[in-house]
């Protein structure tokens, strides 16, 4: 067992060891089962899903970076087949969530009622056209339906271009009145009333009083997170701020979260249970720009002084580092950014850049990094890997 924590404080590099051992970075399972996939998934408490696929769908690659190889196809059956065990919800972002959480979601159903929580665009619908509402509800009496399914929501096919009908769709969807049945080959989602979706168990829960929801959220971000200030915490989840504050103080007061100073953080950081420091890391991973690890990029400043930015909306002219850019985990530290593409024509996986951090000598990194492209691209069926030094 790793030593206690005995001092009220923690150095820089045992902040980053507890987080990386709260994401599940240490602990490699045996094994990659729907069993082992469901225990990552509820460890971190929302995985968040992208559309681009340049490289693979951003939702696949967090499981991969912490077990590796594993069929994609088990993923999708624990969120959109019977019995499911995670479902489509606004977690962080759009995100698999374990479905045990659904009722600790009641406060942001609840809210978007009411026009909280949800894109003005979205929620002005909800308020002011309830007639249109009711009318697109009513639809799917008949069955699952996308919102392309109906003939006068064919929008311009951006969000911004969605019409009412569409927007009506997704506020019911906030609301609860709606949920994910699956996704089409196009990854539109398809549909259905929440009660042929969600086991009627959790549709028929005892209600949980929202604050009390938004304090068990907040334990699970904290355990997740490792060690975290008030911001991260709420950013988890994204709970609204005045709320998080008077919860976290809550948590303080019941001995649930425990206030701690990191060495180097401006703000006072916050643990649940016990805290344990691991011992050092010596495993790399590829992660997904939206991996929890590091999609709260003040925060992966903060803990790995690496400043991290997505470029898929900037201009190809302005990028620094590339579209789809991976940071590249090396024992504790993010050691390179990696710009990658499944070239799926050509059966190859193209590393089209790599670009390394100033205090890493590429010579240290570069077997690694190819081992790990190489065993990316078997798992993404690729035949080879296009690596530029």
């Amino acid at each position: 067992m790793a030593p206690k924590v005995k001092s009220a404080a923690l150095s820089a590099a045992e902040a980053r060891r507890i987080v990386l051992h709260a994401q599940g970075f240490y602990a490699v399972p045996d094994g990659a089962n729907r069993e082992v996939l469901l225990s990552v998934a509820r460890r971190l408490g929302a995985i968040q899903i992208d559309s681009v696929n340049v490289l693979v769908r951003s939702h696949y690659l967090p499981l991969f970076s912490r077990i590796g190889a594993y069929d994609r196809s088990d993923l999708e059956a624990l969120a959109y087949r019977a019995p499911r065990r995670l479902y489509e919800y606004w977690g962080h972002e759009a995100s698999f969530v374990p479905l045990e959480l659904y009722p600790l979601f009641g406060w942001r159903r609840e809210g978007a009622r009411s026009g909280l929580g949800t894109w003005k665009h979205v929620s002005r619908v909800g308020l002011e056209e309830k007639a249109l509402v009711k009318r697109v509800r009513a639809a799917f009496a008949r069955g699952p339906l996308a919102a392309s399914d109906f003939e006068e929501g064919k929008g311009s096919g951006s969000w911004w271009g969605w019409n009412d009908t569409k927007r009506a769709v997704e506020y019911l969807f906030w609301c609860g009145e709606l949920a994910v049945v699956r996704r089409r080959s196009s990854f539109e989602r398809e549909y259905d009333l929440a009660e042929r979706v969600i086991p009627k168990r959790m549709l028929a829960a005892p209600e949980i009083p929202a604050a009390e929801q938004q304090r068990r959220l907040l334990l699970i971000a904290a355990g997740a997170l490792g060690v975290a200030t008030q911001a991260d915490l709420r950013d988890y989840f994204r709970l609204p701020a005045s709320d998080c504050k008077q919860r976290v103080q809550e948590l303080v007061q019941a001995g649930q979260l425990r206030p701690i100073a990191v060495e180097g953080w401006n703000q006072t950081a916050y643990v649940s249970g016990r805290v344990h420091v691991s011992g050092p890391r010596d495993g790399s991973a590829l992660l997904s720009p939206f991996d929890s690890l590091v999609w709260n990029r003040e925060r992966t400043h903060r803990l790995f002084d690496f400043h991290y930015r997505i470029e898929i909306y900037t201009p190809s002219h302005k990028r620094i580092h590339g579209y789809y850019v991976l940071p590249y985990l090396v024992g504790e530290t993010l050691a390179a950014r990696v710009d990658l593409k499944a070239d799926r024509a050509a059966g190859t996986l193209r590393a089209i850049a790599v670009h390394y951090e100033p205090r890493v000598k590429r010579r240290d990194v570069l077997a690694r990094l190819r081992a790990d492209l190489e065993e990316l691209a078997g798992w993404l069926r690729l035949e080879r890997v296009s690596l530029r030094r």
